[in-house]
């Protein structure tokens, strides 16, 4: 009771919610069980953080931080006996500087309403993904997310200039930088993007935008071989001289689920083709960049790199497209998915796909596999669908098959979702020894007493000093 009063002598008495509240609360996508903790505290600024979490600190209170809860690695869940810092009443946009083009937001304001608040000055922050409506910009940062368009502008860390984090004590670390070229020193910004809330709680940020592009041009191709897939990512890429902005691969198996009831979308192109590929280009010219999209899928069909395609001719034909590669709620029905999200070279991806097909056949039999992601950038997302009666007995299974391939190509359990509880018996495939150590160091470094998101990511706590 002294916790409870303390705290919402701090956040106000509607800002802690309690065990049995919170019992009632979704724990994320895609996720059937409730929220636990001891208590969930909703501050309304940073300084209400620093002062909740030098509460909890001085108590030994371990806090997990979370946002819209849209991982998919338990990156956010917490326990009975742990505090949920949520971020749900920090959703404010700051100063959006059009001449920068820089934006201030606090961490709990979703992707959709910054993408929105900008666009209304014709300005953009390129970063997309599904789960924008829900998903927070703090959340996206410390999972270092990076979603559909990273072949052009890259992860979320190269569009964040500036961050301001809350340590385990209540320390505030203030470095909002809002200049492009800043070499002063250690840029401690990225201690803390893709850290996943172990070393401090992202409130505030400052990003990089960009013009908003005056064209979108977007096709779904189908593609006769993988072989074809990779020759055609050169050729746009090359042909369309930098504006290429995402080249999303669907296998045949995941097409047909999202274009078949009980699925909305309705198949653009036939069911026949190898691999279906959707392909945007972003620009300044609409006349001219359409010009050459055109242009440049027509070379590639004559190459055969292409077999059919169809181009968007409006707005509502690219958001039915995109919609397609988005629906990835589908592969819940039927069964229990266990979903992977992974990266490797493309000079290896297909030798991997067909292999692993194999390999769950063996090994675990009866299963549906699909398969798609950001080819453009190397990233896989793999689900493997089982009975739900035998979820929990093949997961470790269908775990092994698909991480243990992954140390010997030189690829990552994780392309942006991050390690959680999850993956965390897997981060040694794709980081060394050492590597994995320094990481302890530096957690040990800003949060001796393990008291942040503690048992995510490394597992083994840090000891106190």
């Amino acid at each position: 009771m002294e916790l409870i009063d303390e705290l919402r002598s701090i956040v106000g008495h509607n800002g802690v919610l309690d065990a049995a509240t919170l019992s009632e609360r979704s724990a994320g996508f895609m996720r059937t069980d409730k929220l636990q903790a001891m208590l969930l505290v909703r501050p309304a600024n940073t300084e209400e953080v620093s002062r909740v979490m030098r509460s909890c600190h001085r108590r030994g209170i371990p806090v997990v931080a979370q946002g819209g809860l849209t991982g998919l690695v338990h990156g956010a869940d917490a326990g009975p006996g742990e505090v949920i810092l949520s971020l749900e009443r920090m959703r404010g946009i700051g100063q959006i500087d059009s001449v920068q083009r820089t934006a201030v937001v606090q961490a709990g304001v979703t992707l959709q309403a910054l993408q929105e608040a900008v666009e209304a000055q014709d300005l953009a922050f390129p970063l997309d993904l599904g789960a924008r409506g829900s998903a927070t910009l703090g959340g996206i940062a410390a999972t270092n997310a990076g979603g559909n368009r990273v072949l052009r502008y890259g992860m979320a860390r190269e569009m964040i200039l500036g961050l301001e984090v809350v340590l385990a004590d209540g320390t505030v670390v203030s470095a909002m930088n809002h200049l492009l070229k800043n070499n002063t020193g250690y840029d401690l910004k990225h201690w803390f993007i893709g850290s996943e809330g172990t070393l401090g709680v992202i409130t505030r940020l400052v990003l990089r935008l960009r013009e908003r592009p005056k064209s979108q041009d977007v096709a779904l191709v189908g593609a006769p071989s993988f072989e074809a897939v990779t020759q055609l990512l050169k050729h746009m890429d090359a042909s369309l001289g930098g504006k290429l902005s995402a080249f999303e691969v669907m296998w045949p198996d995941f097409y047909h689920l999202v274009t078949t009831p009980p699925a909305k979308g309705l198949p653009p192109l036939s069911s026949e083709h190898a691999f279906y590929v959707l392909i945007e280009s972003q620009g300044a010219d609409a006349v001219v960049d359409t010009a050459c999209f055109a242009d440049a899928l027509g070379a590639a069909m004559d190459r055969q790199w292409v077999a059919d395609a169809v181009i968007a001719q409006s707005q509502a034909e690219r958001h039915a497209l995109w919609a397609l590669r988005d629906d990835v709620g589908q592969v819940m029905n039927g069964g229990a998915p266990v979903v992977f999200d992974i990266s490797l070279p493309l000079s290896r991806m297909q030798s991997y796909t067909q292999q692993l097909g194999q390999s769950l056949r063996c090994g675990i039999g009866e299963h549906k596999l699909w398969l798609f992601g950001h080819l453009g950038d190397g990233n896989l997302h793999v689900i493997v669908q089982v009975k739900p009666q035998d979820y929990m007995r093949l997961r470790p299974r269908v775990e092994t098959l698909v991480y243990q391939p992954l140390a010997e190509i030189g690829g990552s359990v994780s392309a942006e979702h991050g390690i959680g509880l999850e993956k965390r018996p897997w981060l040694s495939v794709s980081r060394s020894h050492t590597e994995i150590e320094l990481m302890r160091r530096l957690r040990a470094a800003l949060d001796p007493c393990g008291m942040l998101n503690a048992g995510k990511l490394m597992g083994r706590e840090p000891a106190a000093s």
